[in-house]
């Protein structure tokens, strides 16, 4: 078996049979589907049977107890047997022939341990809405120059990548947090002998509004922010502070509380200078007012 595909389920039943669809009809065959529900109190575990019995290459495991998505992607990692591993998210789909194209890339490349591709990100949301793509087919030896040349921690998703399976043994999604790829993708690469992008295939990342991106606390932020400071503490540049000190504002904006973020002497943005020159809790204060002026409410700057 070449690929396995897991799909966390939950509280999906209207999006459910769209997004199974676009992978089992995808034009490349050799794949193993597992749909791993999460305990959904909906139609999804009869949605998840139905289909099992359509297709042979889908497997369903129905967890006793809600257990959130990291553990429900791990129970499907256990599960996975083949050479290579991808997640989708059950709110979202594929292009068609998007699988054939990466695995035809991966056939050529058998070098290559994790492979990236384009993703609409917020599909459905004209605001927000935009295509995140590779124009340029990179490959990368350091995984540091990919996380900061690519701003990789600006689409550090578990989805829209496909993993050589070998490479994930021992690393787990933690669970009981938020923002789980955060944690999870810095792991993966850093095991990474090279890492590559591409121009083809298409991930739809379906806007959500009942999704972290839209509906992230206080506590939810802390985990975005405490992700970011732990890797920050062994990489960084000018770009990758200012996300995290965006984070940090936002974290701010929602609980009241100044985190004690590193003095770094960057200084390429005006945001940048004040936090050099003021200080950073006088650029919250600061960031805070505006917001305020202008009527913004602060949200999740990285996933």
């Amino acid at each position: 078996m070449k690929l396995s595909i897991i799909v966390p389920v939950y509280r999906v039943e209207n999006t459910l049979d769209r997004c199974i669809e676009s992978i089992i009809r995808q034009s490349f065959r050799d794949i193993q589907l597992i749909l791993v529900d999460d305990a959904s109190p909906d139609r999804c575990p009869d949605i998840c049977d139905n289909w099992v019995q359509k297709d042979h290459r889908i497997q369903v495991i129905h967890l006793a107890e809600n257990g959130g998505l990291s553990k429900a992607r791990n129970e499907g990692m256990k599960k996975a047997r083949g050479e290579y591993l991808m997640f989708v998210d059950s709110d979202d789909r594929l292009e068609p022939d998007t699988l054939e194209q990466l695995m035809g890339i991966l056939t050529v490349h058998p070098d290559f341990d994790m492979l990236e591709f384009p993703v609409i990100e917020h599909y459905g949301n004209p605001l927000r809405q935009q295509l995140l793509s590779f124009g340029q087919n990179k490959t990368y030896t350091d995984w540091r120059k990919y996380w900061l040349e690519e701003k990789t921690y600006l689409h550090s998703y578990a989805w829209n990548k496909v993993y050589r399976r070998e490479l994930l043994r021992g690393i787990w999604f933690p669970e009981g947090v938020v923002f789980e790829d955060l944690w999870f993708l810095p792991q993966v690469i850093k095991r990474c002998r090279l890492i590559a992008n591409t121009s083809v295939g298409l991930y739809y990342y379906y806007d959500n509004l009942d999704g972290i991106t839209h509906t992230a606390g206080a506590k939810e932020l802390k985990n975005q922010l405490d992700a970011h400071l732990h890797l920050l503490s062994e990489i960084h540049d000018a770009g990758y502070y200012e996300a995290t000190i965006n984070t940090a504002i936002d974290y701010y904006e929602h609980s009241g509380q100044i985190i004690n973020l590193p003095r770094l002497p960057y200084q390429s943005s005006l945001k940048l200078k004040i936090n050099r020159w003021l200080g950073f809790k006088t650029l919250c204060i600061m960031s805070k007012l505006v917001h305020q002026y202008l009527g913004k409410k602060p949200s999740p700057s990285t996933k």
